[in-house]
Order: C-alpha cells, then structure tokens, then sequence
C-alpha cells in the first residue's frame, strides 16, 4: 500500500503543477480509507517541501452543513498549509501563477498560535487561551479532481482541496469577541453573494480548531506556535474566475478582500 500511496502523492502533485485534473481515486481505488488518504497527503507534502515549500499552518475544511450538503461530503477534511499558499490582503491573484484549477471562495476566520497545542483532548477553551489572533480569512479552495467530484477520501488525499488563502491586516484577541455569533457578510464584484456566522462551524470556530488539533494528534502531529489555522467555511463555497473581485467583512473582526487575473 505504502507503493500506492507514493503513486497517488505523485500523480495529485504533477496535476497540481500540470494544472489539470485527475479522475477520483475513490472511484478507481474503492477500499482506500481515510488513514490512507492522509497517508497519501503526507506523501504529496513532502514532494512539497522538497520542492523548498514550508508548512506554516494547517486547515479543517467542510465544515458547515451547507458546505458538506454542496460537496455530498459529511464529515471535515484535514490539510497542512505551506508558505506558497499565503498572499496579502487586497492581493490580484493569477490562477496561472497560482497553479489554481477550479477555485471556489470561502470566508472564514483564521487563528495565529502563541502557544503549541497537541491532541488529543484538547478543549474549544484551550484553542482560545493559545491563540494569539483571529481575523478575517478567504480560503481559495481548489480540486484536482475533476468536477469537484470528491468524497473524504479524495479530499483527504488532496490535502483537504487546499487552494490559497489570503488573511485580513486586522488582528483581535479571541477573547474579546464572540466569535460563534459574529456574521460574515461576502460580495462578489460588488454584489452581495453570502452570509454565515461564527456557529456554522461546529457550533464555534474553536471548536473546529479543537476538533483539528484532536484528529491530527491522533496521527502524531501539532499545532505549532506561530501556525496559522483555517478553522472552516461559515458559508457555501462561490466559484472564482479571472476578473472576480471578492470582499468580506466579519463583525468585530474586520475585512478582507482578494482578486483574480488568468
């Protein structure tokens, strides 16, 4: 199996770079399981380091009811964040350059780490009393597999569909907010085009975080001080093309906003 893991790792990294899709492995390879998709994430995310990449965070994904019912995948994925995918505030970002595919915006709320944490039995509590910052984040989500034709295993193995993600200038002390009632609002092009709040994920984005520093501690792997961690889509996913302009707000934690180009 190790073999098939390698193999996968390879052919999902070379689609990446390629910018072109793969069938699911699902689909062709019908008894892989979750542990072998992380199995196979592991294995892309060294070819990505040794690519002079670095991990500078990690991310749970589908988190809400309304971002697992559009991707028919009911439980969360898992991913590692690396340093390539990180761009400003305000950034044009081009899908070519980016190596993006068929990208889909997401807004969400983004924690920086002051303290490590390792699961399992971490609490939603100790996420905020390790936590440095939160602010506003969009999540450029990506697949490459082809249609978004994804299970958790395909997403999994895919490094949860990690795209990009561009982080709002504004930093708040966790503690200060209320993070599970606070409302995001996100216009594309100028026109209103999502709303969620803060309890979409897992009923509080430190839950979600919790949830994530639990289920990668079960693999042996931390949160580190200074990480960043997407804690999840507090609405459904929006398609982005080139020209697309997005721009989101986050009551009591600020703004953020991206662009794109070919």
């Amino acid at each position: 199996m190790n073999n098939l893991h390698k193999q996968l790792a390879i052919e999902l990294f070379d689609a990446q770079n390629k910018r072109k899709t793969i069938s699911p492995l699902i689909s062709r390879f019908p008894d892989l399981t979750i542990d072998d998709a992380y199995k196979v994430s592991l294995e892309t995310i060294q070819l990505k380091t040794q690519a002079k990449e670095s991990v500078i965070g990690k991310k749970i994904g589908v988190t809400s009811e309304a971002v697992q019912k559009m991707l028919n995948v009911h439980q969360p994925d898992f991913g590692f964040l690396t340093d390539t995918m990180h761009y400003p505030d305000g950034s044009n970002i081009s899908l070519q350059k980016s190596l993006l595919i068929q990208p889909r915006a997401e807004g969400e709320i983004a924690f920086c780490l002051k303290h490590d944490i390792k699961g399992p039995n971490v609490t939603a509590e100790q996420v905020l009393e390790a936590t440095e910052w939160v602010a506003p984040c969009f999540e450029i989500v990506d697949s490459r597999i082809e249609n978004w034709n994804i299970s958790i295993v395909d997403t999994v193995a895919d490094n949860a569909s990690c795209g990009v993600f561009v982080i709002g200038l504004d930093r708040k002390d966790p503690k200060t907010i209320d993070l599970a009632s606070a409302k995001m609002t996100m216009f594309q092009n100028g026109k209103h085009a999502a709303s969620g709040v803060g309890s979409a994920v897992q009923g509080h984005p430190a839950q979600a975080v919790a949830w994530l520093a639990n289920t990668l501690g079960n693999y042996g792997i931390e949160f580190k001080a200074g990480e960043i961690i997407l804690s999840g889509a507090l609405a459904p996913l929006i398609d982005a093309k080139s020209g697309d302009t997005f721009e989101m707000t986050i009551e009591g934690l600020g703004s953020c906003s991206v662009s794109f180009c070919d």
